[in-house]
């Protein structure tokens, strides 16, 4: 289903960019943007931009970009009419009752609904399975990790035996298709054997959405199998790095915080000993959109990863990721043990929790982490380690915040906080960098693969059209002569031309060129970027001087005409329609003079 343009753009109007990413993400103020953090990759130094005036956001670390629907439905891992939904609610706007889908979006709202009955009927499957003969090997793992029945059904643990084709003739049977069944990335497909169930001989573990829905699995081989265990591909309905196991329950808990743990059997035994409060993170890092996701139901984190090297390394990695969303966090100590599920098995309930209400503030956790690197009894060692404290205390902006924390570590070090002070304030004037050797490496951003449209079209060419639209927006003689001298058919044909058609439009009814809406005309997250770009082009920040601009803009024009004309030229030619060839031929010679009268016209001449 799809509403009026009308209904949108009263729904866009009626949240502000800023008010709406700034609930999600920390924005400070710098000239005419906002920037913080980038919620969609993981980074230390703020590179993502939120423009009031344009409303629209783009990250120049990572390149999402678009408008205040495009980041819900990238933040939330919302389609579009669900994004419009949330902000109508948000906004106060009574939605119509929407209006047919298009075949594209009925295309892709079928297949995630099938995607997702068929994890359920896989779910259910595999569940049977290790309550079935056939399963006991599933079954006695699970009792020798002391699970009782009631917390196997809770989380729905399943199996899945070593005949691996059995659940594809199942899924069959329920009437799914074959393009379903391989958009599940549940099986592999060989020419001999036909379709193979990629979990087999493994314990199942259902990972689902916040709405309780299964959308993946994990899988624990049974025996001395390679990789130990396995996790789902990610899905048109499941991406790793927004999707955090076990929320579905912990979201619903009374307790005042998150206990964040590494794997699913650590979740699996806190939730068995009381503690419901217990999520993890998929095989991976914590990510930045994890961290948001557990921002929206608490503001406070006790982190209980494994207590080795590894474990202190991602719990290092996590913090400052959690901090930049508004997050208290904590770190538990489960030394001698090595993780919850180890802890709870030797030591009991009653235990861990003394543990959680010791657990140690995340800064005093890195002052640890960074004093263990040094050899405090060596004044040469001590003395570097003072210096790494001070360049860690320029890691808080917020000088009040600065100010108290200098005055925790002074204390805590015997160091006079006078001094102390004066070593941070010369740090800051260096602006220094840490060369900490303990501190975890930092996060190497890979960014998810696109459909590659920027790819398909030409470079230098997008960089001329980015230019030429993104001036048009900021005044108006550039958009005036971009309304006397293009058609929408000078633009490369994709996402260029259809938000070019809209540009005019805009030209034509208001007078002015407004991106925000324009980003609306496409439903993928892909065109949505592109088409944000096409208004963001950083030259108009960095030239100043009005005469350079002019020369620049026309220069750009030139471009476009020559291309559009040779675009068009060349399929004349292959058409045989040699009267519009001449006419290209002659146009060829004329755009020239054509641009010196831009030039002068933008000159006032």
């Amino acid at each position: 289903m799809y509403y009026p343009d009308s209904i949108i753009e009263e729904v866009r109007h009626g949240n502000d960019i800023v008010d709406v990413i700034g609930s999600y993400v920390k924005l400070t103020k710098r000239g005419s943007n906002h920037q913080g953090l980038c919620p969609f990759h993981n980074e230390k130094t703020p590179s993502f931009s939120v423009n009031r005036q344009r409303q629209i956001f783009k990250c120049f670390g990572c390149g999402k970009s678009g408008n205040v629907i495009t980041f819900v439905m990238e933040y939330e891992n919302m389609d579009f009419q669900d994004a419009v939904k949330l902000l109508a609610d948000r906004a106060g706007v009574s939605l119509p009752k929407a209006e047919t889908q298009t075949e594209e979006a009925r295309r892709r709202a079928s297949l995630r609904e099938s995607l997702f009955g068929l994890y359920k009927t896989a779910a259910i499957y595999y569940h049977k399975t290790l309550r079935s003969d056939r399963g006991a090997e599933g079954y006695e793992y699970l009792k020798g990790r002391s699970l009782s029945n009631e917390t196997i059904v809770k989380f729905g643990l399943g199996y899945s035996p070593k005949a691996n084709s059995e659940l594809y003739g199942i899924l069959k049977e329920k009437g799914f298709s074959d393009e379903v069944i391989k958009e599940s990335e549940l099986f592999r497909y060989d020419e001999r054997n036909g379709a193979r169930d990629k979990f087999w001989n493994r314990v199942m573990f259902p990972i689902m959405d916040i709405n309780g829905r299964v959308i993946a699995f994990g899988g624990r081989v049974m025996g001395d199998g390679i990789p130990k265990y396995l996790n789902s591909n990610e899905t048109k309905i499941f991406e790793k790095s927004k999707n955090l196991y076990a929320m579905n329950i912990a979201r619903r808990t009374r307790r005042d915080c998150f206990l964040l743990c590494e794997g699913y059997m650590d979740v699996i035994a806190l939730h068995q000993a009381g503690f419901d409060n217990a999520v993890a993170s998929l095989g991976t890092s914590l990510t930045s959109q994890q961290a948001g996701l557990l921002s929206r139901y608490s503001k406070s984190v006790i982190i209980t990863y494994d207590s080795d090297g590894a474990g202190v390394k991602a719990a290092l990695r996590a913090i400052p990721i959690l901090k930049n969303v508004g997050i208290t966090v904590k770190v538990l100590k489960m030394t001698p043990y090595k993780d919850p599920d180890e802890f709870i098995k030797a030591l009991g309930q009653e235990e861990y929790q003394k543990r959680i209400d010791e657990a140690q503030p995340a800064f005093y956790f890195e002052l640890d982490c960074m004093e263990s690197a040094y050899d405090m009894g060596n004044p040469e060692e001590k003395t570097k380690f003072f210096n790494e404290l001070a360049v860690k205390m320029l890691e808080f902006p917020d000088e009040l915040e600065r100010t108290n924390y200098c005055e925790a570590a002074a204390k805590r070090y015997g160091i006079p906080y006078g001094e102390f002070r004066k070593l941070v304030n010369k740090k800051a004037l260096t602006k220094e960098t840490s060369t900490w050797t303990n501190e975890p490496e930092p996060s190497v951003f890979r960014q998810e693969q696109k459909k590659n449209i920027k790819l398909s079209l030409d470079r230098n060419l997008f960089e001329a059209e980015k230019m030429i639209l993104t001036w048009g927006m900021e005044e108006k003689k550039y958009s005036d002569v971009i309304a006397a001298c293009l058609t929408e058919e000078d633009f490369q044909e994709g996402v260029p031309r259809k938000a070019a058609g809209g540009v005019f439009k805009q030209i034509d009814s208001e007078g002015k060129i407004d991106p925000a809406p324009l980003i609306s005309l496409f439903e993928d997250t892909e065109e949505q970027s592109v088409a944000s770009d096409l208004f963001q082009d950083e030259n108009w920040n960095r030239i100043k001087d009005s005469k350079v601009r002019d020369r620049a803009f026309s220069d750009a024009m030139k471009r476009i005409l020559e291309n559009s004309n040779k675009r068009r030229m060349n399929e004349a030619s292959q058409r045989g329609d040699n009267n519009t060839v001449m006419e290209c031929i002659k146009a060829k010679k004329q755009i020239s003079e054509q641009v010196k009268k831009i030039l002068n016209r933008l000159a006032g001449e």
